[in-house]
């Protein structure tokens, strides 16, 4: 079987040769650590996992790079920097102080501090509403004709939009707020919070809708992080009044448009949402955070095959070691074996994770995958 029918007879319940193999990525931490355990394993690693490795076996998927921010974006402007920190105002108009120490390729060893954001009130509405106007040049890749030509014969699933291009309701308005804001927002400012929630589904929308018109798609993902640890960051009847019906809204204009399946990822416990996802037409949620008590085998439980699952592989369990591995493995065998759950570590792989651990990792999920779960038993 080919990436393309593995993974649909996975979505759909259906047998095959293997479950697909993916990973979403590791830390540039991790890389440094790595290079020095194991510098010719990984030496032809290209590191953007969510496309193929084949280092470690993972299926090949390709994605439309698609524009869904600012355009223009905000011009970055470095504020104050010292040995320690530095305050910058990034491309997407945040101010935010970071901490210089442990920072590798960019990504830093701990989050930033947020200082200020495009939104203080309502009156700077208009110029975020500039930014995201969706028919702006540059919305999608201009050699798209000719990609869509290589789509057409593709034989591996396609993604309309990378990773994190396509923020969601609850992300976006968080970005643009601030989480302590965006909190009041929804009872302070109302109408605001309404004309915001309009404004982001017409850019999804619009966006999409002369790339879908030529060519179909395996899945779209909005990318949330609408959750902490014990739950969601808004009550449910906020996100009811505010984002369930804008996001069932794209959601239909998404699946009459060619895209086969909707993804929402959220890091944290988003539980007392799922049954309003999958109101709204989700069908994967991802990556199932373990620190945060989601366990993918009592999700499917509770929610039932409607719910595709991805992720939900504890990252704390492959920083312990091989046994504690392989028993792990050996608990989620089933959910892959029924279809419908591809496991994945529950996020990007973190520097205390060894490389020999991860790689026994690989090995045993893939026993797994290929339905050989007895050979870890």
């Amino acid at each position: 079987m080919n990436e393309l029918e593995r993974f649909i007879a996975c979505m759909e319940y259906q047998s095959a040769d293997s479950r697909p193999n993916h990973e979403l990525g590791v830390w540039p931490q991790t890389v440094v650590r790595w290079e020095k355990e194991a510098p010719a394993a990984i030496a032809d690693m290209h590191w953007n996992w969510f496309y193929d490795e084949s280092t470690i076996a993972l299926d090949r998927r390709d994605y439309i790079p698609m524009n869904y921010g600012f355009i223009p974006r905000y011009e970055h402007q470095l504020i104050e920097e010292t040995d320690e920190y530095e305050v910058i105002r990034d491309t997407n108009g945040i101010l935010r102080k970071a901490l210089k120490e442990g920072t590798v390729s960019g990504v830093r060893m701990s989050m930033d501090q947020y200082l200020a954001f495009p939104i203080e009130k309502p009156e700077d509405v208009p110029d975020v509403v500039r930014r995201l106007d969706p028919y702006a040049p540059g919305r999608a890749p201009e050699d798209l004709d000719e990609r869509i030509q290589v789509w057409n014969q593709r034989d591996y699933p396609l993604v309309l939009g990378r990773n994190c291009d396509a923020n969601g309701f609850y992300w976006r308005a968080r970005e643009l707020l601030g989480t302590e804001n965006l909190s009041l927002a929804w009872y302070d400012y109302p109408e605001m919070m309404h004309e915001l929630m309009e404004m982001y589904a017409h850019l999804i929308i619009e966006t999409s809708r002369p790339v879908l018109e030529k060519t179909p798609v395996e899945y779209f993902a909005f990318n949330e992080d609408l959750s902490m640890k014990t739950g969601p960051l808004l009550s449910p009847a906020t996100y009811r009044e505010f984002i369930f019906p804008r996001l069932r809204r794209v959601i239909d204009f998404l699946k009459s448009h060619g895209v086969r399946y909707v993804a929402l990822d959220t890091d944290g416990n988003p539980t007392v949402l799922v049954s309003m996802f999958m109101d709204a037409g989700v069908d994967v949620l991802w990556p199932l955070e373990r620190a945060s008590e989601i366990d993918p085998v009592q999700v499917r439980k509770q929610f039932g095959r409607s719910l595709r699952l991805w992720g939900g592989v504890d990252k704390r369990v492959l920083a312990r070691d091989k046994e504690a591995i392989r028993k792990h493995l050996l608990e989620l065998a089933p959910l892959v074996e029924e279809g419908g759950y591809i496991p994945t570590v529950d996020h990007t792989v973190p520097p205390d994770i060894s490389w020999d651990n991860f790689r026994y990792y690989i090995d045993a999920k893939r026993m797994v995958l290929a339905g050989e779960a007895g050979k870890l038993a």
